[in-house]
């Protein structure tokens, strides 16, 4: 007979998502388990880290409150994080700016859109010249037009949902690296989980695994609609110009991390970190199920695209290609809160391209919910909105 635990609530997925509602869940004062399986391809470790809602070219006034709310959110959580003594990191979380552009003639309409839309949200969204935008991303090729928000952040997925799971097991919650294998209940109900030899009994379930959620929604008798979508992006570095034959004395002398990150209205972005690094992603790939190979056909459109987009990028030294398997709703909006047909079982994913940036937002919304506080978000009520329109039953039961 193997271990039995007890908890208030047991999370499923330790990813970003799950690992901010550990955390939430025990500033609340819930007892905590965590199942975490650690699955290769979980979205939050490849993703690229873009938090920039005032550059989203969805025209609807929600997704964009969801964004802004989501984005305000993770600025306040670094800050209480960093205070309770959890870094992550001087170049993990930093706001250098986004930097959209069209790179021919044909791309206006789209720029257009984007522009004015950006441009409504935030006043210091300004259009740039050609020389202005290289003057800030230097290896960046000939654009037709370009606009720069000063507001555009960038985070590392990976060192923020370390530094939540860290501060998650300070507090107390208690951390299990297993996958679920099972789970045991009575009709409407789930009672316990079990992981490997270990059995988790609970007043509450959160299935925060990412992709893998649908199925352990099955586990439980339930239909969770969300599918993955598998997307892969390339890291490379930049030579270094000082005493490198192969370095370009245009990249000035490589200080990336100050760099934008540079979304073209049509093909890949671009996010710079620090030390001449650069990612540039990110594939879409819907009909790959949980394929988390990465690919010849993969590397050869993230590379063809981005020297097209940066023609600077050219001599870059290739280090690594990273997979993600994006959750994915059928209206590609996230799917966060009770479960239909379950008393006691609540989920938190279908975040898509978008996880880093709401996926702590919606574990805070899951979070007030169980523990019966207000959700966050201008007097609670934005909070509820979006748990409204982000319900699990908008797909029925």
């Amino acid at each position: 007979m193997g271990e039995t635990l007890t908890a208030d609530v047991a999370v499923v997925g330790g990813g970003l998502v799950g690992a901010a509602l550990a955390y939430e869940l025990r500033v609340a004062g819930c007892d905590v388990v965590l199942v975490d399986a650690a699955l290769a391809g979980r979205a939050s470790d490849a993703g690229a880290g873009i938090l920039s809602p005032e550059t989203f070219q969805e025209p609807d006034p929600h997704w964009y409150e969801f964004g802004a709310a989501a984005a305000g959110h993770a600025a306040a959580l670094v800050d209480r994080l960093a205070d309770e003594g959890t870094t992550l990191g001087a170049d993990a979380y930093a706001r250098c700016g986004s930097l959209v552009v069209a790179l021919a003639e044909h791309e206006d309409p789209w720029f257009s859109s984007a522009f004015a839309l950006a441009q409504a949200r935030d006043p210091d969204v300004t259009e740039l010249t050609g020389d202005e935008a290289r003057g800030l991303f230097p290896p960046l090729g000939p654009v037709w037009r370009a606009f720069h928000s000063p507001a555009g952040t960038r985070v590392d997925g990976r060192a923020l949902s370390a530094a939540l799971r860290a501060a998650a097991a300070r507090r107390g919650a208690r951390i299990v690296a297993a996958e679920v294998t099972g789970v045991e209940g009575r009709l409407g109900r789930v009672d316990a989980l079990r992981a490997s030899d270990l059995v988790v009994r609970c007043g509450t379930v959160v299935a925060a695994a990412g992709a893998w959620s649908a199925g352990l929604a099955a586990s439980m008798g339930a239909v969770l609609r969300v599918t993955p979508t598998k997307g892969q992006i390339v890291h490379m570095a930049l030579p270094s110009v000082r005493g490198d034959p192969g370095g370009d004395a245009a990249l000035g002398d490589t200080d990336s991390g100050r760099w934008p990150v540079v979304q073209p209205v049509l093909n890949f972005y671009l996010v710079p970190w620090p030390a001449g690094r650069v990612a540039c992603g990110g594939t879409f790939e819907p009909d790959a199920a949980f394929d988390v190979r990465a690919t010849a056909s993969g590397l050869r459109d993230l590379l063809r695209e981005c020297v097209a987009i940066a023609p600077g990028l050219a001599q870059a030294t290739f280090l690594e290609v990273r997979v993600g398997l994006r959750p994915t709703s059928p209206d590609g909006r996230p799917v966060i809160g009770p479960l239909p047909g379950l008393a006691n079982v609540h989920v938190c994913t279908g975040h898509g391209a978008n996880g880093l940036l709401l996926g702590p937002y919606s574990a805070a919304l899951v979070a007030a919910t169980i523990a019966g506080t207000e959700p966050p978000g201008v007097g609670g009520e934005l909070g509820r909105d979006i748990l409204r329109r982000c319900s699990p039953g908008r797909f029925g039961t």
